[in-house]
Order: C-alpha cells, then structure tokens, then sequence
C-alpha cells in the first residue's frame, strides 16, 4: 500500500472526532498468580479513552486469549475478535490500529507489517530487539506514513514535560549530567528443565523470528525478559523507560562513546542477561560534550535523592508492593537525576520531579501530575499529526540504541566507539555482530520495508 492510499483510508475513516477507533492489542498478558505483560494494561488503557473499541485481542496462549476477551468484556466493551494468529487481525479491514505487547524480539517486525497493512501501532518499549530494527521500524514508519507511537508513557507526564522545559530554557544552568536509576527488587528465577508446551500455546509462532529451543518455563512468559533470543535484560525491561528520559532531559540522541560493566551476581540459575550494570555514555553533538550514567541493580540498594524518599514514603503509607519474593515487600528505587551548574533535578516516579538549587541544595520547584499516553496516541491517530505523538518510534528508536549500544559493550567486554552516520561501532567486527541477528524464516524483518 502507498503511503498516499493509507493516509487518504485514514483521512476518510476519521472524518470527525466522534468517530470510533477501533483497536486490536497484540499479547494480552496473564492474569492471576501468572506473571502478566503491559497487554491488559493496553485493554484497560483504552478502555479510558472516549469513541476507542478494543475490536480484536490476539494471544499466542489461548488461556491468555480467553482473559483477554474477558477484560474488554468487563470495561464494559463488545467481545472483541479472538485472535491467535496476529496476522489475522492485520487482515480485518474493520481494524484501525494495533498495540503491541508481545516479547521484545517481535515488536519490529509485527510494527512492519501492521504499518504494510495500513494499520497505525502503538507498540511497546523497546521497539526493536537491536539495532537493525531501530532503523527498518522507523523506516516502516515512514514509508508507509502510519502513526507510531513507543510505549515510553513518561513522556506523557505533564510534570515531566515541565521538568524538561525547564532544563531547556536555562533552569539548572548547564546540564551536564544525567543519571538514570533502575533498582528494582528481582529474585532468582531458578532453573526449570525442558518440558511439554503448554495446551493451548502455539509455541512456534511465540518463538517466531528467534531461535526455536526446547520449551522450559523460563523461557515463557514474562522469565523470556532475561534470555538474549527475546529480551534485552533488566536494561530494555524496566531501564528503557529511565534511558529515554535521560536522553530526553539532556537534549541528546547518539552518543559516540559507550561502555558497560556488569554481570550476574548472587543467583545461579537460567538467567542469560546480567542483573546488575553500570553504563556510561559520551555525547558530543555540536562540540557540547555531555555525560549520561546508567545504573541496574536486582536487590537490595539504597535510593538517591527524593527517588529514595519517594520509595520510604510509599511504603509507609500505601500496601504497593514490589517484585521482591519474601517477607515485607519494599518498593523499588526507579528515576532520573539531571545536573546542572545551578542545581539539580530529579524525576522521582513517572509523574513527578523536584529540584534543589545552589550551594545550599535549596527545595526549588516541584510539581506531580501525569498524563495518558493512549489518548495521546488516539489523538495523532485521528489528526494524522505524527509530530503532537509524545514518544514517535524515531525517539522511541534512539533511546532503544542506547539500550543495545550498552548491553553490546557489556557482551564484548569494552567500550564502543559509535558512528551515528554509519550506526557502526568503529574498528569492532565483533560489536557490530551483535547490531542484527539471524532470523529464523519466515519470521524475518526485512532489509527493505
């Protein structure tokens, strides 16, 4: 389809504001004492925003499946379509939109054939398994003239788009630094030998463009986050959101230096990716060096300005609880901190920040409030104005980069030296190995979209 003929459909679909959106999410999620995703949260998203029907649920795992119907059900929607194939729902002319939130090594090519489909996607951080797919989602994107919309829901935080303001007219002076903390509570997931695939389960399309290995319960739902084939670790799970809001804050997109350190500590199990890690990454766009720290921790840990007051204030007051697995559950340190030559600042939860000034660390400015990304979403669908999206792929793809570029540099055991031009490391054949991988047909993204 051309991009023309698709933006004409879209144009001619939503001819007014009360016109129904119909959507289908891709991977519902669990449910009950089973680990969940972001789909039912996508169902729930949705159900919140005006003229918008959850037409279709697609799952691999028809127990899943069921749940999913049963949730649109629930909010008050019509039963959607049931849907174990996504293809189908890519092939109902009646389907405006798809949301993804499937495992991360399906989310390039699942956006690529939505958007060859016609079909707009919100899709779920990261958008691409690697760096390859960064590009050829963007490009899809493009080509074709969809609204793509990363599941970074931060950047719908009216507090934090404050924040950010700030930064950018001069607030905190010169911003240098920006630290990006992940300490949340992860206990070991164990070691579960080879077994029968679950009834219900199509095994060979939940594997799709990755490897085919023998199914263990480790490598299925939600444990898939700390296996290379699918997941990109603690990093591109719960850090992806913190990364971008770091990249964000600095007004930076490539960095040209990048080096990680880290590994696998306390637990001997199936994990695959390193549960605690320190990045670092050199930015140096139009002669302005900048700095970004990034740090992954999976137990214990202190906090670090209010990002610390805001976990002891949870938990003195609220039953939340964290993914820690025993006893009294405390709650996970999770932010950002921006430096500057005035002051500093610090997104302590994803819709809120503070801020200290001078020598004397005293409380500036502060402000909590949120935003709803779906109906951010919904909105550029319906306006086709791909620039009022609040997380477009192409931001969403480069804060992705910084994700694999770190997660490379701890695979090989060095820095990175980064050519945005080329989207090379310079000098490392066995780095930029690691840029792509090998797909296993018919499950492929393509060179060209």
């Amino acid at each position: 389809m051309s991009s023309a003929v698709a933006l004409g459909a879209a144009k001619s679909i939503f001819a007014s504001p009360n016109d129904t959106v119909r959507v289908a999410v891709i991977g519902v999620g669990g449910h009950g004492k089973t680990l969940g995703g972001r789909g039912k949260d996508h169902i729930n998203g949705y159900a919140k925003v005006p003229n918008v029907e959850v037409a279709a649920v697609c799952d691999v795992d028809q127990s899943h499946l069921d749940y999913g119907v049963h949730l649109v059900e629930k909010n008050g929607g019509k039963a959607p379509k049931p849907y174990t194939d996504f293809r189908k729902a890519l092939e109902d002319k009646s389907i405006d939109a798809i949301s993804i939130a499937t495992p991360n090594h399906w989310h390039t090519l699942m956006t690529v054939l939505a958007c060859q489909a016609g079909k707009d996607v919100y899709v779920e951080k990261p958008c691409s398994h690697n760096i390859f797919e960064a590009k050829q989602i963007v490009a899809a994107a493009r080509k074709y003239d969809k609204i793509v919309q990363q599941g970074s829901q931060i950047r719908s935080s009216a507090a934090v788009q404050e924040a950010v303001k700030m930064m950018r007219d001069g607030f905190l002076g010169d911003v240098y630094l920006a630290r990006g903390l992940c300490f949340k509570w992860r206990d070991t997931i164990g070691r579960t030998p080879p077994s029968a695939v679950p009834p219900g389960v199509d095994y060979d399309l939940w594997t799709g463009p990755a490897p085919k290995r023998e199914f263990t319960m480790n490598r299925f739902h939600y444990n898939w986050h700390w296996f290379w084939d699918y997941g990109n670790g603690d990093l591109g799970n719960q850090g992806i959101h913190e990364v971008d809001v770091a990249r964000w804050g600095l007004g930076v997109k490539y960095p040209v230096k990048v080096s990680a350190i880290g590994g696998h500590f306390m637990f001997d199990d199936d994990q695959e990716t390193p549960n605690t890690l320190n990045c670092a990454f050199e930015f140096n766009e139009s002669g302005k060096r900048k700095m970004m720290e990034f740090e992954v921790r999976h137990w214990m840990s202190n906090g670090e300005a209010s990002i610390h007051d805001q976990r002891r204030a949870a938990a003195d007051n609220s039953d939340e609880v964290s993914d820690a697995p025993r006893g009294p559950k405390p709650l996970n340190s999770i932010g950002n901190l921006f430096y500057g030559s005035k002051g500093y600042l610090a997104v302590d939860s994803y819709t809120s920040y503070k801020t200290w000034m001078g020598t004397g660390e005293e409380p500036g400015p502060a402000k909590k409030a949120g935003g709803d990304h779906y109906a951010n979403f919904i909105d550029a669908v319906r306006s086709r104005k791909r620039e009022t999206l609040n997380a477009e792929v192409e931001e969403g793809a480069a804060s992705t980069v910084l994700v694999h570029l770190a997660n490379i540099s701890y695979r090989v055991g060095r820095t990175l030296h980064f050519d945005s031009k080329t989207m090379t490391c310079l000098n490392d054949p066995e780095a930029n190995r690691y840029l792509t991988r090998e797909y296993r047909k018919p499950f492929v993204v393509p060179e060209k979209v």
